[in-house]
């Protein structure tokens, strides 16, 4: 599928159209690269059924861009996209990646100092050059030098959601060849790492040869590093690494467990097989010459006397402890992880009154598509301009608009219910943009920081205690506030955080969103062990993004959490009883 590539570019092409300020083209670009990133259908198939015309039927793809897609299936290019790179000769992808850095200002350094790359960009700034250009200033350099060491520490890593798709592809084309007995990813991705740095495959084949050959010569693959009899390293257009190994039946188990990892995980089992007189490798479980395990993962953890390890949690922080009292049938074994099939809703979805891109019937349809019992249209609010914040009025229209839509579903579906939200705004001092009298006659409230991020711990940390104690606030959305690769948490007190959520009743935000994934495995288990009731959505702006869910289902996963620990597995009933107003009833 050529969806991701063209659906890069599209981004790519919007960037630079803002670094011109054409916020017009650069909105319809960013649009379309959404539409085609989320297409569930092969680009290249629907342009094969009609060309420019069939192209044109996507929603959100017009003419001009049907017959860029067009250009980009024929030749592997778009002509427009390589004139706006040598307009502006710069590494505009990374420039704006460093916090403080957006197309606009990436374009007058480039105009002003000639800063073409990160690199460049770092050594201007530490000689002190750029907080003298008009709109920067001493804060922006310094929050640029910071924002470039957050990017050094995860230089080479890609997100979890960036990689997945392109994964799912290959992994797909792989299992369905004759000759592929067994398959199966491993490493961080089956780990569901928030960041990949390359992907593995294990495959059990009679005939590794024409595997390896088949892998190597795929679509979208830009060098092969290495092709050998058994293994095959390649890289991708997309700029991550892939290996292949061709492992035997009897060593499948062993291989997948070591080669999924944490390396801390394997060396804390590894310790375990010594102790019993053991070896353990990606060949098997050995005493002496003799291998007594090996074909599956079970029967590795069995010989040890451990209970098989969900690949989530295997980071070597107290999973092994669990996995030994699971086996001996006493208290605090394994967690019972949450899955993707406990979940009954998403609460944090916008439409197209702030500026999304479906109406509330098409999220709602969706949602209902997806099995879920309930939807949460939950837009911004007033502060949010850029967002199309609806102000008081405007959400006391929505109130009436979803008590019609809902009136209409009970009549096709009793069970399915939307319920009427937003996504307020903290303020600096801790109050909410919108009044409390409109507030209380929602169904629930979202609230969360979206703007002065840099304030100190003190200060940052009384502001999110003091939209916690609003007797109207239920959730706190992505509560850190960190953009992963791009941007750090806050400067805050988790720990006061968490102690004021369970006082108060406040429910705390897993966003699905691979770029936000907040919270952090880490922090999510702390909130679990503190009693803090948690909720994963996916902050939708589009229908489609509603299928991110899966990726904040992961990261609960990492973090411990169970069915009972999340908010969203529960029915509509259960649910608006742990809303702080909840002698209301949903419309």
């Amino acid at each position: 599928m050529k969806n991701q590539e063209i659906a890069k570019i599209f981004y790519e092409v919007a960037d630079y159209l803002r670094t011109k300020e054409e916020s017009f083209r650069a909105i319809a670009y960013r649009k379309g690269a959404d539409v085609i990133a989320y297409l569930e259908e092969d680009i290249k198939e629907i342009y094969r059924k009609g060309g420019v015309k069939e192209l044109q039927e996507i929603p959100g793809i017009g003419e001009s861009l049907a017959e860029k897609i067009e250009e980009f299936l024929k030749t592997g290019k778009i002509k427009y996209y390589e004139n706006l790179k040598k307009q502006l000769p710069i590494n505009l992808e990374e420039l704006i990646r460093v916090e403080g850095v957006g197309p606009r200002k990436a374009r007058i350094l480039y105009q002003k100092l000639g800063i073409k790359n990160v690199k460049e960009l770092e050594k201007s700034a530490k000689a002190g050059k750029i907080n003298s250009l008009a709109g920067f200033g001493k804060k922006t350099e310094k929050n640029i030098l910071e924002g470039i060491e957050f990017l050094k520490r995860d230089k080479g890593r890609f997100l979890l959601g960036e990689i997945m798709p392109q994964v799912e592809i290959v992994f797909d084309k792989l299992k369905k060849m004759k000759d592929v007995q067994k398959i199966e990813i491993a490493g961080s991705l089956r780990r569901m790492k928030e960041t990949i740095g390359d992907v593995d495959f294990l495959v059990v084949s009679k005939k590794p040869k024409e595997v390896i050959s088949f892998f190597a010569s795929l679509p979208g693959i830009e060098k092969v590093w290495a092709k050998g009899a058994t293994k095959s390293s390649v890289r991708t257009a997309y700029g991550f690494d892939m290996d292949l190994r061709v492992v035997p039946e009897k060593s499948f188990g062993s291989a997948l467990q070591y080669f999924t990892g944490s390396k801390e995980h394997n060396v804390a089992t590894r310790i375990i097989a010594i102790k019993k007189g053991l070896k353990l490798n990606e060949y098997g479980l050995f005493k002496r010459s003799k291998m007594i395990a090996g074909k599956t993962e079970e029967e590795i953890y069995g010989a040890l006397n451990l209970a098989w390890m969900p690949p989530e949690i295997r980071e070597n922080e107290g999973e092994i402890e669990a996995a030994f009292q699971q086996v001996q049938g006493e208290p605090n074994g394994l967690p019972n992880l949450i899955d993707c099939k406990d979940i009954k809703g998403d609460l944090h979805c916008h439409s197209d009154w702030d500026g999304g891109e479906n109406s509330i019937e098409e999220m709602a349809d969706y949602a209902i598509k997806l099995g879920y019992e309930y939807i949460g249209i939950s837009d911004h609010t007033k502060f949010l301009r850029i967002e199309h914040g609806l102000n008081e009025k405007q959400i006391l229209d929505q109130y009436e608009a979803i008590k019609k839509i809902n009136s209409r579903y009970q009549i096709q579906d009793s069970r399915f219910r939307i319920l009427h939200g937003c996504e307020a705004n903290i303020m600096p001092d801790g109050s909410i943009d919108i009044d409390n009298e409109v507030l209380y006659q929602l169904d629930y409230v979202i609230a969360g920081v979206h703007s002065s991020l840099k304030m100190e711990k003190s200060e940052m940390t009384n502001r999110i205690i003091k939209a916690m104690e609003n007797p109207n606030v239920d959730i706190i959305s992505h509560p850190t506030g960190r953009l992963v690769l791009q941007r750090d948490e806050y400067q805050m007190d988790f720990e006061k955080i968490l102690a004021t959520a369970k006082k108060t009743g406040t429910i705390l935000e897993i966003n699905a969103s691979p770029e936000r994934l907040d919270l952090k495995d880490s922090n999510i288990r702390k909130a679990k062990e503190s009693g803090v009731i948690m909720i994963i959505n996916t902050d939708a702006h589009r229908k489609e993004h509603m299928n991110l869910m899966k990726y904040g289902v992961a990261q609960a996963r990492r973090g411990w959490a169970e069915k009972k620990d999340i908010a969203n597995t529960k029915s509509l009933e259960n649910l608006l009883k742990l809303f702080k107003n909840n002698d209301k009833t949903a419309q």
